[in-house]
């Protein structure tokens, strides 16, 4: 069952998760790593350490997967791909030691370098893409920045411990420079590259930063080091292919069949974010929108939020506990069922919540913050409770998506992937009617990027087909999904608890 495989592996904000599909593109074992960022001198981080036990234990928990499943050990990979939170900034010196911690795509301190770039560059420039965290730290004159000889992304750092190769995909390349005919855009480059001068930063953004690949290049293979370094019992042996290592963005489209031009998908986790490809460019640039692209290179609109399902994580942990204390082993699988489901009979009029782990550009919030309100009116039953939390969670998605809505971009469907969508479907009602678009789930709904980034591994053997036409027809063709329709009432009710969150935001910042 494990011959003739291919291994896709992404480092999420909260677990790292190692999934294995076979030669028809279905998931046959999946692993699991859970991890959490560091809050070390006013930055979001995960250390080294960190990165290597969370690759070795998502690795370890995939192979005890195929023992319980197969008993056997996994025969045959024929190829892998990495993927990893978008964004953030990791610098190097010429030997590859890291400069300073890993500054991830949750850290905010780059306000004043985003805002100069995003006007000498006349393009957004969000503050968690890498060349506003390397300008800041130019203009911070932070004491390393002389040493600095390459900077990448987490994908990037982790495909290069495990190939030896310097290389991103495109889509992960888009979050870090704008891109344009496949490559940074050279003109955007140059005016940057004098800015920096400017400042005293006297390398260039090209020599510094990865070699762009499209998705279906060969990106190296298996180093002997790194496949010691995944997996130190021997499993894997070195020589297996690389596909270009991609943002989660990027799998997120994959895994849902979203690359195709006027199609979109939300990935809902820790963040979450809708894309969408486009057939023209917007009117104009808005600092509520990134443009990155597919993995193969086509334009995308895409609008992040920094949260997501933290909120919903924080509460079900809270019941957990209270089970453990009452003596009680909780299945928390079936808790986050039960919060899900319970919240399709709730009403969530007069209650409203806030769930700011981090701070929410696309808002205004600047800082963490988290407060769940009240009106003596309604009854906190677990069934309203949740579905305020739910909706919550896709709000500030909402502010962006308007936007897009006004741009003219028409969206005939969005696919949904990630554990918000996993669950009982109320996750994907609520989008349905937050967007007024039919959303679709999957077999790959739950699996999110990893399984995207395990296609985009066997993508690397049938390059002489299109991206689109190969998760098309190959892989998607014969799989069951599920519509969920918005309804009028539906609409009605979200965008009657949309006004009130709108409304109270002026609460949160005032208090931030």
């Amino acid at each position: 069952m494990t011959e003739k495989c291919y291994l896709g592996i992404e480092l999420g904000s909260t677990r790292i998760k190692a999934v294995l599909i076979n030669e028809g593109f279905s998931p046959v074992a999946a692993g699991v790593f859970t991890w959490e960022n560091r809050f070390e001198n006013g930055l979001f981080t995960y250390s080294e350490a960190d990165i290597k036990t969370g690759l070795q234990g998502a690795f370890a928990s995939l192979c005890a997967d195929v023992k319980e499943k197969f008993n056997e050990e996994i025969k045959t990979v024929k190829s892998i791909c990495i993927s990893a939170m978008m964004h953030g900034f990791l610098a190097f010196d010429k030997e590859m030691k890291l400069l300073t911690p890993f500054r991830t795509w949750r850290n905010v301190n780059t306000e004043k370098a985003a805002a100069i770039l995003s006007e000498k560059l006349e393009l957004n420039i969000p503050l968690r893409w890498s060349a506003a965290h390397l300008f800041e730290a130019v203009i911070d004159n932070e004491d390393y920045i002389a040493k600095i000889d390459h900077v990448t992304t987490l994908a990037g750092y982790v495909h290069y411990l495990l190939t030896g190769e310097k290389v991103l995909g495109i889509g992960d390349a888009s979050g870090m420079f704008p891109i344009k005919n496949g490559e940074y855009n050279f003109e955007k480059a140059e005016i940057f590259n004098k800015i920096l001068a400017e400042n005293g930063f006297e390398k260039k953004l090209c020599d510094i930063f990865p070699r762009i690949l499209s998705a279906g290049e060969n990106a190296g293979t298996l180093s002997n080091s790194g496949a010691v370094y995944l997996d130190p019992t021997g499993i894997l042996s070195s020589g297996i292919p690389f596909a270009p290592p991609e943002g989660d963005a990027g799998t997120g489209m994959t895994a849902t069949n979203s690359v195709s031009i006027n199609t979109g998908n939300i990935s809902a986790g820790t963040s979450v974010f809708a894309m969408a490809v486009l057939e023209t460019p917007l009117k104009q640039s808005y600092p509520e929108i990134d443009m990155v692209t597919t993995p193969d290179g086509e334009a995308v609109a895409m609008v992040h939020c920094n949260n997501c399902s933290g909120e919903i994580d924080t509460w079900v942990n809270l019941f957990s506990e209270t089970l453990t204390k009452m003596g009680i082993t909780p299945d928390i699988g079936k808790l986050y069922e039960t919060f899900f489901t319970s919240a399709n009979s709730g009403n969530a009029d007069g209650l409203m919540s806030y769930g700011f782990l981090s701070a929410e550009p696309i808002a205004g919030i600047t800082d963490g913050i988290e407060m769940f309100i009240k009106s003596p009116q309604n009854s906190l039953n677990l069934a309203n409770f949740s579905k305020a939390i739910l909706y919550s969670a896709i709000c500030s998605l909402k502010i962006g998506m308007d936007i897009l809505a006004d741009e003219g971009i028409d969206l005939k469907k969005i696919y949904g992937h990630g554990g918000y969508f996993k669950s009982g479907g109320f996750g994907a009602r609520a989008a349905a009617n937050a967007f007024g678009v039919p959303v679709i789930t999957g077999v790959s709904a739950g699996e999110g990027g990893a399984y995207g980034a395990a296609l985009l591994a066997a993508y690397l053997h049938y390059n002489g087909t299109k991206l689109d036409e190969f998760l098309a027809k190959k892989v998607f063709a014969n799989l069951n999904e599920t519509v969920f329709e918005p309804t009028d009432d539906g609409i009605k009710e979200f965008d009657e608890y949309y006004g009130r969150f709108i409304a109270g935001l002026h609460i949160i910042r005032e208090n931030n």
